[in-house]
């Protein structure tokens, strides 16, 4: 398979500094939050690409960079050769724009409350001046929805449905990419199982790509085809799931896991994760995971590891072996 994305170096720094005058009188200097640090990653056509990581880790920052809600500070972003950084045809850049949306994490928010389900499915496509007759009740029936549904309002419906609606408007251009941010998390865990199911089955039936966005481990071992762990910014570990659950190489990847729930394990005695997340305005020296390692040298405080090929996986840890 050949690869659809390609992200190269990917970092996104935001300006958190006080107003001027609040720096001026309290004597700071600017304040920089580093979201995003030099990520690199690539997702294969047809096949869906997962990021784990805490809160706070930049999850979700990388999929709106992906999808153009946000601008790197450096790096590139590659879809189907095109980098949507640099490329200076505006025609090129909105061609491969047009094949990608996203599904967002809060189904109640995402939603036009003052629009008809109609419209709100077919707003892709009418902004891009396409034929929008009978798109959405089509769509609504893909999902799992009844046709009659286009007429009614968000707020008429449960959850699960509404992100049903979302999945029904992310399909209404034909997308080949879908950046789903937490797809699932405000859903109960049936309602979970279903819309994670519609996802796989859609993939399989129109040849979808999925970057999946989660913090849920369960998700991307039965979802996923390749994982990518985050900490902090930086992208540590990244195999298939196989190899991820059975021997995870960095022990933030293996914190994780241990962390997790599990079915076959009741009554264990696991110690709770070490630590807090370090300050992203002022991270640590070297390896960001040092302060909580529990193997942690000199070597992980002073020197960034790079990311490096152990077996099968990619590990960015001094110590993996």
């Amino acid at each position: 398979m050949s690869a659809y994305v390609t992200v190269k170096g990917l970092t996104r720094i935001f300006d958190v500094s006080k107003p001027l005058l609040n720096r001026l009188l309290e004597r700071r200097s600017k304040a920089f939050l580093t979201a995003v640090s030099e990520v690199d990653f690539e997702i294969e056509e047809r096949t869906t690409y997962a990021l784990v990581g805490e809160s706070g880790s930049g999850k979700s920052t990388i999929g709106k960079m992906l999808v153009g809600l946000l601008n790197p500070s450096e790096g590139a972003v590659e879809v189907e050769g095109v980098n949507l950084v640099t490329e200076s045809d505006a025609g090129k850049i909105a061609e491969s724009r047009s094949n990608i949306q996203m599904i967002f994490q809060d189904p109640y928010a995402s939603l036009n409350p003052r629009w008809r389900v109609r419209d709100i499915i077919v707003e892709p496509v009418a902004a891009q001046g396409g034929k929008t007759e009978g798109l959405a009740e089509r769509l609504l029936e893909q999902v799992g929805l009844h046709a009659a549904d286009a007429g009614k309002f968000p707020h008429e419906f449960s959850g699960g449905q509404r992100q049903r609606i979302c999945i029904a408007r992310s399909l209404a251009s034909e997308p080949r990419l879908i950046v789903c941010d937490e797809p699932t998390s405000a859903l109960d865990v049936s309602v979970q199982a279903q819309v994670l199911n519609l996802m796989s089955d859609l993939k399989d039936d129109l040849g979808l790509t999925y970057l999946l966005i989660t913090h849920d481990l369960t998700v991307v071992r039965h979802m996923a085809d390749r994982i990518g762990v985050l900490y902090l910014g930086r992208l540590v570990e990244e195999a298939d799931p196989e190899t991820l659950f059975t021997t995870p190489k960095h022990p933030y990847t293996q914190m994780l896991l241990d962390a997790a729930p599990r079915m076959d394990a009741f009554g264990r005695e696991v110690p709770p994760p070490q630590g807090e997340i370090p300050d992203p305005i002022d991270p640590p020296s070297g390896c960001a995971f040092h302060p909580r390692c529990p193997i942690a040298t000199d070597i992980c405080r002073q020197e960034r590891p790079a990311m490096r090929k152990i077996g099968p996986a990619k590990v960015a840890c001094h110590l993996a072996e």
